[in-house]
Order: C-alpha cells, then sequence, then structure tokens
C-alpha cells in the first residue's frame, strides 16, 4: 500500500543580537499573552495539567461511561452477549500493535504499550505518562525507546526522560527553509540543496535524557537534568567527502564525518494547566529551556541552545468540550558554539518528533527554527470513538546565505480521524492526511495528538 507521495527524489547563523532581541520579546510577551487568557500569572516530553475546581458555572463534568473506546469494541466483539458493567474503571494502560505510517519512516510495525496513573490521592495531581515500544520500518529503521513523564503526589516533583536505542536512515535535503541560491559557492548550493535531492544518512543512534523538576508555585516547576545523544557508524553511501550537505556542513564546522555526540546540561522552567497531557481540551502548557553541550562532559562540540514551547487550548463548548481550538509554537535557537548536523532543529525535531506535517522529518533546519501550528478538533459520534481534525502549519529557519529566522515561511496543512482507544486516559489513535509545498504529501499514523 502507498501511504505517501514524495518528489522524484528521495523525497549564517542569526546575529546574537538577533537573537537576544526575538528571545527578549518572547519572554515579555508569553506572560502578557497567558495573564490575558487565564487571569492569573509550560518537555521535553510531555507535561500534564491540574484539574479546574468545580464551580457553580463551571463545564459539565466528562462522564466516561457514555464514551466508547476500543476496549469496548473488543468487548463487544469477543463477548456480544455480555452487557457492559457501567461501573467498570477502564483500565490506563493500553497495549496496541504499533503500526504507523509517514512519509520518514515509511510503514512501520512494532508493539507499543502506553500507561496512564494520578499517584496519590490528591485529585489535584497531574496525571503521570509513561510508554515503550519497539519497531521496524520498510525503510530499514530499528527503533526502541522508553519516556516517562511522572508527577509525585501534590505535584512536588517531576520527572521526565528517555532512553532510545535505534539504527536509523535520516532523509537529507539540506541546510534551511529552502530559498533559492543566488551566487555562492559550489559548496554552498551543495549544502542549501536548492532542488531538494535527497540523501540517505545512516547511523547507530543512542539517547538518554532525565529532567527532575521541582514544583515552586502552583502550576510552576523549575527542572534541570542531562541529555546524552550519541551517533556512531555514519554512512552516506551514494557520496563522497564535501559532496553532500552533511559533509559541507561537517567539514566547516569541525565535526567528524562517521560519528559525533551531544552531551550537555538542561535547565528549564515550566508552567501548565492542561487538564490532560494526551489530549488537551482547555489550559496553557509552556517549557522553555537551555541546554549547555559541553567537551568535558563528552560532547564533541561545546554549544548553547535555547528551546521554547507554548500550547494553548480553547474548549469551544460546554456540551461537548472535546470541540477545540488548539495553538502550538516550537522553537529552538542556537545562542553559542556548533550542534552537530543531524541534531539541528528542523521539521519534526519537537519532542515527540510530530511538528510539521505534511514533510518528512528534517526536510527544514536551520540552527535557528521555529514551527506554529493550529488545529481544530470536534467529535463526529455521539459516544466519542470518532473524532475528527484539521490543522495547518507554518515553518520558518535561516540558512548560511543569509536568510534569517522569519524571513521566509513554508507552509502545511491537512485534516484527519481519531480514534479513541482508552477514554479513561483519552488516548487516541490518530490518523492524517497532510500536505505540504514541493510535492511533499503523506499519511501520518501515530498514537495521541501531535500537540
Amino acid at each position: 500500500m502507498n501511504f505517501y507521495n514524495l518528489p522524484q527524489q528521495f523525497s549564517p547563523a542569526l546575529q546574537k543580537p538577533v537573537v537576544l532581541k526575538l528571545l527578549l520579546l518572547f519572554f515579555t510577551f508569553v506572560p502578557l499573552f497567558t495573564y490575558s487568557q487565564v487571569g492569573a500569572p509550560i518537555d521535553s516530553l510531555k507535561a500534564d495539567s491540574l484539574l479546574i475546581k468545580t464551580t457553580k458555572h463551571n463545564k459539565v463534568k466528562e462522564n466516561l461511561n457514555k464514551q466508547y473506546d476500543f476496549g469496548d469494541l473488543t468487548r463487544n466483539i469477543l463477548h456480544p452477549k455480555k452487557q457492559a458493567d457501567t461501573l467498570h474503571k477502564g483500565s490506563g494502560i493500553t497495549i496496541v500493535p504499533n503500526i504507523a505510517a509517514n512519509p520518514t519512516i515509511g510503514e512501520q510495525l512494532g508493539i507499543k504499550a502506553v500507561a496512564g496513573k494520578r499517584l496519590g490521592g490528591d485529585p489535584n495531581t497531574l496525571l503521570s505518562v509513561a510508554a515503550t515500544s519497539a519497531s521496524i520500518t520498510t525503510k530499514g529503521i530499528i527503533y526502541f525507546y522508553i519516556n516517562h513523564n511522572i508527577f509525585t503526589p501534590g505535584n512536588t516533583w517531576n520527572f521526565q526522560g528517555n532512553i532510545v536505542v535505534s539504527k536509523t536512515v535520516t532523509p537529507d535535503y539540506g541546510l534551511g527553509i529552502n530559498k533559492q541560491v543566488s551566487g555562492g559557492s559550489a559548496t554552498d548550493n551543495i549544502l542549501a540543496d536548492p532542488k531538494r535531492q535527497v540523501y540517505s544518512v545512516h547511523s547507530y543512534y543512542f539517547n538518554f535524557r532525565e529532567k527532575a523538576y521541582k514544583r515552586i508555585d502552583k502550576n510552576l516547576f523549575v527542572g534541570a537534568g542531562m541529555s546524552f545523544e550519541v551517533r556512531r557508524d555514519i554512512t552516506n553511501k551514494d557520496t563522497v567527502n564535501n559532496a553532500t550537505p552533511s559533509s559541507v556542513y561537517n567539514n566547516r564546522h569541525g565535526f567528524p564525518q562517521d560519528h559525533y555526540s551531544a552531551n550537555g546540561f538542561l535547565f528549564n522552567i515550566e508552567y501548565t494547566t492542561r487538564d490532560n497531557p494526551n489530549r488537551a481540551y482547555k489550559g496553557i502548557y509552556f517549557d522553555a529551556g537551555v541546554r549547555i553541550n559541553q567537551t568535558w562532559v563528552g560532547s564533541t562540540k561545546n554549544s548553547v541552545q535555547v528551546t521554547t514551547d507554548f500550547r494553548k487550548y480553547f474548549s469551544l463548548s460546554d456540551v461537548l468540550p472535546e470541540t477545540v481550538l488548539a495553538f502550538w509554537n516550537w522553537g529552538s535557537y542556537l545562542v553559542d558554539g556548533d550542534i552537530p548536523y543531524l541534531e539541528l532543529p528542523g521539521t519534526a525535531r519537537d519532542g515527540a518528533f510530530k511538528s510539521g506535517r505534511g514533510y518528512t522529518a528534517q526536510y527544514f533546519k536551520g540552527t535557528q527554527f521555529n514551527d506554529t501550528e493550529a488545529e481544530f478538533r470536534f467529535p463526529i459520534l455521539a459516544n466519542k470513538f470518532i473524532s475528527g481534525v484539521a490543522f495547518a502549519s507554518m515553518q520558518s529557519a535561516n540558512d548560511e546565505q543569509g536568510t534569517k529566522l522569519f524571513q521566509v515561511f513554508q507552509p502545511g496543512y491537512g485534516a484527519g480521524l481519531r480514534v479513541l482507544f482508552n477514554k479513561a486516559t483519552r488516548t487516541n489513535l490518530a490518523l492524517d492526511y497532510a500536505f505540504g509545498k514541493f510535492g511533499n504529501q503523506g499519511f501520518f499514523l501515530n498514537l495521541n495528538e501531535s500537540f
């Protein structure tokens, strides 16, 4: 089955004052925006949100007994004469075949388990989630991971982390936002890859990341941790030295062609009022972080990066609270030093690898990158088993030929269906078809929302 359609090809950093001005404006704007929306003063993986306290005018409480999920369907098929137990509390664990597809990985087959549980007896404790998966794809990618986002009772501590071991094939479409290059050297044109000729970069990838957040105020956390990204046996079979974007970049920035390590310290501040991490109906999530890679902890190069992740959810109906308008802005900005080529921020380089639907991973990338998305979510069936979404995105990046961040934008858009897999944790099976520019389009299948 053809799940995707790609083109015939296998489909100077910003000046520091500009970056600092951008960050200053961002951090000035966000508190004002959040105050105007909620009336009071946000993963690395995914954070959760506090339940809004019940008031006389609060929205209708969600009734899980009136919802129908994949577990109900399975029970009705296997035991059609057995009456449903309306008092039964659904399990917080979902185990499913990890069947996925998108233009980056091809078709994927594996197994995945997702768990959600509220720890302790405090109803205001945020939902803790964890997941693990092992899979193989038609493009030769073998991937295993374990991740977690755990809130201790009373939200005193939040632990976020993951372990990844994989054999990867990364498509390389060059550096930048695909602005046509005028003039420049032969290597400038190779690095920018204006014709979007794709190169397959093979490697073994290992990642260990762990952060600990401490609550310092209601909904507000500060955190610190470490991350180790290691790639070995990097090969680019159809090229010779300095003939592909990655080889040009490595030579210019002093990285080995066949390996690297990006090891460093993480410092984050997070604010969250989302009512659910898997599918939020309302609330805000904001996370800002600084990553400092250092050679003395094994990093190939020193660097300083700033990342921001802002999400806002508006429930549009008291009767159907899952009718939601959601917004997302994710960005990563190099402040100092050098980042390995395959670690550059870009399309689908957010924590969950779900941004920029309509394009393959890293189709656009730069040392400065920003993606903005909006999505309208609505129920289709009264029992909430099937829902729908429509979405659009806008990406921007810099390059080494003078293009600045926010100077050129590339759009993406699409629509999809949602199948309710676990009503206890609002776990959805997401089926999206998305379109981009330059002939890009594809089918994207995942568990849970993109944001």
